[in-house]
Parts: structure tokens; C-alpha cells; sequence
């Protein structure tokens, strides 16, 4: 079968690997050849613990002390608010303890097998050493937030993922890296890392088109004929939506209610230094803050901000960034490398994965929000298996785009 896949992000690439290995004629089209998008700028953190949406009652209940302007990661700037006004009341909906409920259970099904499947798209790549599935830690710096924030990890529900309190080995350790005084730490088994994003982007693009795929960097030309899709200039049998934040206006060209919006995050990076290379990711809880070892850098990131995907970037999130760093005593210098991108997220923090119900041969999987890089090796394996009209590994329902209307 001829495929054209629209985006060429962890989840559009991960699907074209999965579609290649089934012996299918598959062709990426997507225009980032520099890799800005978010799947090349996140945390590295293979997040299986993160089973409770974040539309739910806790967010709505920490919005307010978790602002921006107070010190916090959450910002909706004024200059946006065409962008994420619309999104708020489907946000609050979804926020419903009976609707977070059922997205808690929807999401941890997609969870489950996350890093399964992640073992087999590296082995597939032939690069099982970038996988890296040693777990993560959680730090408190207060007794009150550590008290407060590991009795709510411990009553959460954190799916494959397990925590237990630090040994005193492991906080001697953290302690010599950190220069302020840790009052709590957990650490979590069971969630992963990837070792390098750019060595996986190329290791993932060599074994695709080792199997016979194809790379188009240009913009993609969507058009809607009697009922089909296709892509401009590149004949096929299937079109496949993985275009990230760039999704809605696809998909809303076929008829769909897609009310997606780009959730801003932000990172700096800073060569190793002495930083442990077999450390696995640090949360500063407190700051809302992930620090990251990749192979030669290490990386920290934070921030949800809701505004356009083409506005520009707030430095003083960076700035920010920077001045943790410096707070919190960590061996990273400057120069500083900047990022800001753009996460695709619906308002039920639910990923879209589906085939369309009106165009025949569209089927679309985007908006995977914090998890994009998480879910895009099962994500990838749940496209294949719609194409191919299989039973999937987990209940689609949740996921389908209908759920926004049609």
C-alpha cells in the first residue's frame, strides 16, 4: 500500500518505521529539516508514571499559585488569548472528576505498552543503547512541598511505574551535585529515557529508509476530493495527519473539529561539565523543572504556555531557567543554548489517533501533549494497525476525534 505521512516528528516517524517494516510504500513529507519541532527539544523522559491528564481537578485547583507572574511554570499571556480562549471551556469539561476519570483510564491504556514498544522501535533501529530505561527522580527542597508532593505521588495512580524513597547512597550523591539542601527525594522504576533526541531522529530516518522509505522536505498540500485525501504532487493509497501543532487546520480542511492548541515549553542547554552521564532525569518539583543528561549536553525545561505556535518566544523563561540554575548551585555554565516549541495538545490532554469517519483514507494521530515522544513508538504501532484494519492493542474510542463533535 502507497502511504504519505504529513509531519515528520517523533510520532510521524515512528508510524513510517512501523508502516515500512510491514512492507509498505511509505513517504514522509515535512518541511523541518532543522528539527525545531517539539519532538526534538523535549525532556529526553520516557514518562509512563504520567497517567493522570493534566485537565483534571488538581490543575484546576493549583492554576491560580502556579502562575507565571507568582513564580509558577502556567501562563496564558494576554498577547494569545484568541488562541487559548476558546480552548478553556473544553479544558474545564474535561477537568470534571468523572471526565478525568475516564481520560486517566483511557491514557494509562496507551501507557502500558509505552515502553514496550519503545524496546521495539530502537531494536528495529538497530540502537537499543539510546533507550535508556533506568528510571527518574523527584526532588523537594522544602519539607512542607515534600511532604505534600510525595504523599500525592504515592496516592496517584502511576500505572507500570513504581517509586520508593531515596537510599542514602543515592541522596549523597544528589546531594554532592545540588547545592542547596534537598529535604525529600523519591525515585521512580519503571519509566525510560532516550539517551540522545538527535541520534535517535537520525538512527530512526536510517531504518526507515532502509526499508525502502522516502523523505520529501516540503510543505505538505493537502487536498479533500469526492471523499479522499491526498497530498499534492505524491500519489497514495493512505493519507496520514501526524503533523503536530500544524494538525488542526489539516484536519479541520477535511471536516473535523480539532481544537488543538500549542502549549509552549522552553529549554536551555549547557555542555556536561560534571555532569554524571549515567544519571537519569532530575525533577525539581518545586520549580516545575526537568534536568536532563543527553550525550554531551545536559538540558532544563519547563514551562505550559498557551499562545500561537508563531509568536515569539518570552525570554524571560529563559531567564528564568537560567537564574534555577544558578539557585539551585548546579554544575552547568553558560553559554546556554535556548529552545522554545511547541506542544500539539487537545483539551482533554487525549491524543487524536484515528481513522476519519469522512474522508475514507485519512487516519491522523496527533496531539500527544507532554507525551508525545512517551507514546509515539505505540502511537506508531497503533497507526499501523488501524491501516491495516487490525484489531488494536488498546480501545481507539477515547481517542477518536469525533468526541469534539462532528
Amino acid at each position: 500500500m502507497r502511504i504519505n505521512i504529513i509531519g515528520g516528528g517523533i510520532v510521524g516517524l515512528c508510524s513510517a518505521v512501523a508502516l515500512a517494516e510491514a512492507g509498505h510504500r511509505v513517504t514522509i513529507i515535512d518541511d523541518d529539516a532543522s528539527r525545531h519541532a517539539a519532538s526534538w527539544g523535549n525532556a529526553g523522559h520516557i514518562a509512563t508514571e504520567q497517567v493522570a491528564p493534566l485537565a483534571s481537578p488538581a490543575s484546576l485547583r493549583t492554576a491560580f499559585r502556579r502562575r507565571f507572574a507568582a513564580g509558577g511554570p502556567l501562563d496564558l499571556p494576554l498577547s494569545g488569548v484568541r488562541h487559548w480562549l476558546g480552548f478553556l471551556p473544553r479544558f474545564l469539561a474535561a477537568a470534571r472528576p468523572s471526565a478525568f476519570r475516564s481520560g486517566s483510564a483511557a491514557l494509562g491504556s496507551l501507557l502500558y505498552p509505552a515502553l514496550p514498544a519503545w524496546r521495539r522501535m530502537v531494536g528495529l533501529a538497530g540502537k537499543p543503547m539510546l533507550l535508556r530505561a533506568d528510571g527518574h527522580y523527584v526532588l523537594w527542597e522544602s519539607a512542607a512541598t515534600a511532604q505534600a508532593g510525595a504523599a500525592a505521588w504515592h496516592a496517584a495512580e502511576i500505572g507500570t511505574a513504581s517509586l520508593h524513597a531515596m537510599e542514602a547512597a543515592e541522596m549523597a550523591r544528589l546531594a554532592s551535585l545540588v547545592g542547596v539542601p534537598i529535604a525529600y527525594a523519591v525515585r521512580f522504576n519503571g519509566s525510560g529515557q532516550i539517551a540522545d533526541l538527535g541520534a535517535l531522529a537520525d538512527a530512526l530516518e536510517e531504518a526507515f529508509r532502509a526499508r525502502g522509505g522516502t523523505i520529501e522536505r516540503s510543505p505538505a498540500r493537502l487536498a479533500i476530493d469526492d471523499g479522499r485525501a491526498r497530498v499534492e504532487g505524491h500519489d497514495a493509497d493512505i493519507i496520514v495527519v501526524a503533523a503536530g501543532v500544524r494538525s488542526r487546520a489539516l484536519m479541520e480542511q477535511a471536516g473535523h473539529v480539532a481544537p488543538l492548541i500549542a502549549e509552549r515549553g522552553y529549554h536551555i542547554r549547557a555542555a556536561a561539565g560534571e555532569w554524571p552521564a549515567d544519571l537519569p532525569p532530575l525533577v525539581f518539583e518545586d520549580r516545575a523543572m526537568i534536568v536532563t543528561r543527553f550525550a554531551d549536553t545536559v538540558q532544563a525545561a519547563s514551562f505550559v504556555e498557551y499562545h500561537s505556535p508563531d509568536a515569539p518566544p518570552d525570554p524571560r523563561k529563559w531567564d528564568r531557567l537560567e537564574q534555577h540554575v544558578r539557585e539551585l548551585g548546579l554544575p552547568l555554565a553558560p553559554p546556554f543554548t535556548r529552545w522554545m516549541g511547541a506542544r500539539p495538545t487537545l483539551p482533554d490532554y487525549l491524543p487524536a489517533i484515528g481513522r476519519s469517519r469522512r474522508v475514507g483514507n485519512l487516519v491522523y494521530a496527533f496531539g500527544h501533549q507532554h507525551l508525545g515522544l512517551t507514546l509515539a513508538a505505540v502511537t506508531g504501532e497503533l497507526v499501523r494497525t488501524l491501516i491495516e484494519q487490525e484489531t488494536p492493542m488498546v480501545d481507539l474510542t477515547p481517542f477518536d476525534l469525533a468526541r469534539f463533535g462532528e
